[in-house]
């Protein structure tokens, strides 16, 4: 049955006795069951927890590339039931057309559109100058370091001007002085954008920086879905005491010290 969309405001997420199951070995096996949230336009949510636990299939769903088995996804006053412009996902990998230049790649989805060329490649031009990248506009993918060419996947994403942004582990391929710079990068432009941002991460310190909101979801199933509030000002600082109290509170939720 499908609820009554009320009390939404526009960019809204709200997450509604969402069941989702797979097959193991022939057996039914419950990846999340009941599962209930809002997220309110403009809150950056963080979804944790160990793998197999069901944080990409969540994300799946939310982006429209999966059906749920029961319940639904409202976005919009709209049920989720498959991809739509207003939701850009962004994954580890960049995905870059190797033979088209940033410019190009980040122009290409607007191309798709129906934009005109003239229209594709101002936004792209805008969405660019956006995560810094202005004087590469011509570098082909190959030239990029991975930290460069994972803002172009960023500034492709942007440029559609979603109202929600959808991140598979996008920094997990990067190593840890990029990451730290691009974990920035993302705050400020959730900052200027004022977007939506749903991430999932295995970062615990990634997921207390970047989010207002960090939901943990169970390895063992029929456990209690966990959501922490990250009460701390931005911009974050990673030495500050309740930071660290913070963290030190996620690690203890998976037994880690």
């Amino acid at each position: 049955m499908t609820m009554p969309h009320t009390e939404l405001a526009r960019g809204d997420i709200a997450i509604r006795r969402l069941h989702k199951a797979f097959s193991l070995d022939g057996q039914p096996f419950d990846v999340f069951r009941d599962l209930n949230l809002h997220i309110e336009s403009g809150q950056s949510i963080a979804i944790v927890g160990p793998s197999g636990c069901g944080k990409t299939t969540l994300l799946r769903i939310l982006a429209g590339l999966e059906q749920p088995d029961a319940g639904e996804v409202i976005i919009d006053g709209r049920a989720v039931q498959g991809m739509s412009r207003e939701r850009a996902v962004i994954f580890q990998e960049p995905r870059l057309l190797p033979w088209l230049s940033v410019l190009d790649n980040v122009s290409f989805s607007l191309d798709v559109q129906g934009k005109s060329k003239t229209q594709a490649r101002l936004r792209a031009k805008q969405s660019i100058e956006l995560v810094g990248l202005s004087q590469y506009e011509n570098a082909l993918p190959g030239q990029l370091s991975g930290g460069m060419a994972q803002r172009v996947g960023i500034a492709r994403a942007l440029a559609i001007d979603p109202e929600i942004l959808l991140l598979d582990e996008p920094l997990g391929a990067l190593d840890a002085m990029t990451k730290i710079t691009m974990q920035e990068e993302l705050e400020r432009i959730r900052a200027t954008e004022n977007i939506t941002m749903v991430l999932v991460t295995h970062d615990l310190e990634e997921a207390i920086y970047l989010a207002d909101r960090v939901l943990i979801l169970p390895k063992e199933k029929g456990n209690a879905i966990r959501i922490i509030d990250v009460n701390l000002p931005r911009p974050r600082e990673r030495s500050d005491g309740a930071f660290v109290a913070l963290r030190q509170q996620l690690m203890a939720e998976f037994g880690l010290h």
